[in-house]
């Protein structure tokens, strides 16, 4: 019984020590898989711009995710340490720890020295984001203003190409997008009418009357033909004016010429 209850012991700390070695193994397959993966992702990560934190942002959490290190970004920072700590507390604040520096790792490198050089004493990855968004908010603020101004004093000077003018605004309006700030497309279509010279006066009058919004696509194609109507009439009435005035004058001078004839020898006498 003893020689018995001796082997099935020996059995049980094989197995256990086959489990353990699995699960290293495993662990060791995940962390290569994750290198691997992060070398991959890292490539698409675009260098952090004063233009671009949004898109950044967005790829460094991506890039977190993908390692399973995000809840870094979920969870604050664990308390210190002590005495009291259990093998667990240990396990969960090394683990906590150790992500959090791949974390940064990871920030830093797609971040240009200038903005480092004002956070090198940041070391919790959370916060380290939390900064650099607030900086960046603050930045977007005097970017809408400058869009919205630009937006807001267009005037299409009528140089027979109001296609890529509306094109232009709606450029702008989609920046204010980016910027969180959306305008309806109607409120658009009313800012582009309204910017438009006073000969385009009944074309707004005719949108105004009309139920129906324009899209974009609508207020193109409706804008670039009232311009070509506007354009073909003035062709036809340059020709017009041209083709009347021409035998008129023609028709005053050999009038006069001869008013002049039969007068003189009248006053000749």
């Amino acid at each position: 019984m003893v020689l018995m209850h001796a082997y099935s012991h020996a059995d049980n700390t094989s197995a256990q020590r086959k489990t353990i070695v699995w699960q290293k193994f495993v662990c060791t397959c995940v962390d290569i898989m994750s290198v691997g993966n992060v070398s991959a992702t890292l490539s698409g990560v675009p260098v952090l711009s004063g233009t671009n934190f949004k898109t950044w942002k967005n790829k460094v959490t991506l890039v977190l995710g993908c390692m399973d290190l995000d809840h870094v970004l979920r969870e604050p920072r664990l308390a210190p340490l002590t005495d009291q700590s259990s093998l667990e507390d240990k396990r969960v604040f090394e683990r906590w720890e150790r992500y959090n520096h791949i974390g940064l790792m990871i920030t830093n490198n797609t971040i240009p020295e200038t903005f480092l050089d004002t956070m090198s004493e940041e070391n919790d990855v959370r916060h380290f984001l939390d900064i650099l968004e607030e900086r960046f908010v603050r930045s977007d603020k005097a970017k809408m203003s400058v869009v919205l101004r630009k937006l807001v004093s267009m005037w299409y000077k009528g140089d027979g190409n109001i296609r890529e003018y509306v094109l232009d605004m709606f450029y702008l309006a989609g920046k204010l997008k980016d910027l969180k700030i959306e305008l309806p497309e109607d409120v658009l279509v009313h800012l582009v009418l309204i910017s438009l010279p006073p000969r385009f006066s009944q074309f707004e009058v005719s949108y105004n009357c009309q139920k129906d919004k324009w899209t974009l696509n609508e207020l193109i194609s409706h804008s670039v033909h009232e311009e070509d109507k506007m354009k073909k009439h003035k062709v036809e009435s340059a020709h017009l004016t041209s083709s009347n005035s021409g035998p008129k004058k023609k028709g005053n001078t050999i009038k006069l010429r001869h008013l002049n004839r039969v007068r003189r020898p009248k006053a000749l006498k």
